[in-house]
């Protein structure tokens, strides 16, 4: 029997064993209840069993050992739930997703698979996904990113001397750091677990060390026991720089060889184990600038997106056809720190501007103007002046120590973080 067949059983006993009593009916009532109450909202055991099936037919489809459904289905329910509460803080801060972001986040996300958005969506509807829900769940992947980033970072201090103590250490000044393909398991613990908890937890990460170092699939395990947010993606964390790892895991990683799993390592957000699949040198730190300025206008109460991007577009025509960029910026910018300078925003640093942006800059023609595009602060026009290619300027590694060092306090605080939002909500699970 296939798995996608068990996984339809295992639902309709569920079901049917949970579900209130309905009225008796010539007609078919669909069955559906919830199996979570996340604070004021609900996770429904339809939701549950479309995910639950998605992951199986990926898991099929690779080489990954699949978990039995007693294990897969608490975890990925436990996933539901943290999404929830991630969704739900982000309406509460006012976070909104526009149809245009979404779209170019498609557009990426097809360029990075060397495919058109057609293909792209035609193998997501093959695979059971139809547009509308491919959207959806790109449009709360770009949400739970930016609940993320804007909570998260307010709790990332970095101060002058911690730069100054980074570029001044050996690993500083060792810009052509390797890279390292990781996997990744975290058993978490609360801030504050118990003697006992802390016990079980430890006991329980020895037990997968002792697994994996038989030869036991760590994808599996991690899908199986992890609570990191890549869990349920075999725990790959994909390449880093051994830089841009947390400062708990570069003295592991840097004693394995491929293949190997390191020992338990403890941190203030939970026990992990990481195994190391691969490692490739770096090359030289040679960066391409851009001197770049923008227009920014922002939609709001009584201009809408639509009036937003056409007045760009009016202001577009209004340059080609001879205007000058700076003197619309001045008038026009709601960029405030830009607009008295003609929106002029420099030269460019490596990680300075959103994806979006950064993709746009670095793709258009000298001196040409972009076309209107989206970005979480509203709508920009941009103009790249001037390229230069050169080696890091003392401003530019005082800018790649700082999002080193952010990168690192970063994945350690989304942990906590997360562990903390979990432990605050009222969640009563009703499998």
């Amino acid at each position: 029997m296939s798995t996608c067949s068990k996984t339809n059983i295992f639902f309709s006993l569920l079901l049917l064993g949970l579900a209130w009593a309905l009225p008796a009916s010539s007609e078919e009532i669909p069955l559906d209840h919830i199996v979570a109450v996340v604070d004021d909202d609900v996770v429904m055991a339809s939701e549950l069993e479309k995910r639950v099936a998605d992951i199986y037919a990926r898991l099929e489809n690779s080489e990954t050992e699949i978990p039995a459904e007693s294990v897969l289905i608490p975890q990925v329910l436990e996933r539901l739930i943290l999404e929830r509460l991630q969704l739900n803080r982000a309406q509460r801060m006012g976070i909104r997703i526009s149809d245009e972001e979404v779209t170019q986040a498609m557009e990426r996300m097809a360029e990075s698979r060397e495919q058109t958005v057609a293909q792209m969506i035609e193998d997501a509807r093959q695979s059971g996904i139809d547009l509308t829900s491919l959207r959806q769940q790109l449009r709360n992947e770009i949400t739970i990113n930016q609940v993320q980033e804007r909570a998260v970072n307010r709790r990332i201090y970095i101060s002058e001397q911690e730069v100054d103590n980074f570029l001044a250490s050996e690993e500083g000044q060792q810009w052509s750091s390797p890279d390292v393909n990781l996997g990744h398991i975290l058993l978490p613990l609360s801030s504050g677990a118990s003697r006992e908890d802390v016990a079980e937890v430890e006991q329980k990460v020895r037990g997968l060390y002792e697994q994996l170092q038989n030869g036991a699939d760590f994808k599996s395990l991690a899908i199986a026991h992890s609570g990191a947010q890549d869990a349920l993606q075999g725990g790959d964390l994909g390449w880093r720089k051994t830089t841009q790892l947390p400062s708990i895991f570069v003295n592991a990683v840097d004693k394995l060889s491929p293949g190997e799993v390191s020992m338990p390592i403890r941190s203030d957000a939970g026990y992990h184990l990481l195994k190391l699949y691969d490692r490739r040198g770096g090359g030289e730190q040679i960066v391409q600038q851009h001197k770049v300025r923008h227009i920014l206008l922002k939609p709001n109460e009584i201009r809408s997106e639509d009036d937003t991007r056409t007045m760009l577009e009016g202001m577009r025509a209004d340059i080609l056809g001879g205007a000058d960029f700076a003197e619309l910026a001045r008038k026009h910018s709601e960029d405030i720190g830009t607009a008295l300078g003609g929106g002029d925003l420099g030269w460019s640093l490596p990680g300075q501007f959103v994806p979006e942006f950064e993709q746009i800059m670095g793709s258009i023609d000298t001196m040409a103007i972009s076309e209107p595009f989206r970005t979480q602060f509203g709508w920009h026009i941009l103009q790249v002046t001037e390229r230069r290619r050169q080696d890091f300027s003392d401003e530019i590694q005082q800018r790649q120590a700082e999002n080193i060092i952010r990168r690192r306090k970063f994945d350690e605080e989304q942990q906590i973080w997360l562990r903390e939002i979990r432990d605050e909500a009222f969640v009563d699970i009703k499998l």
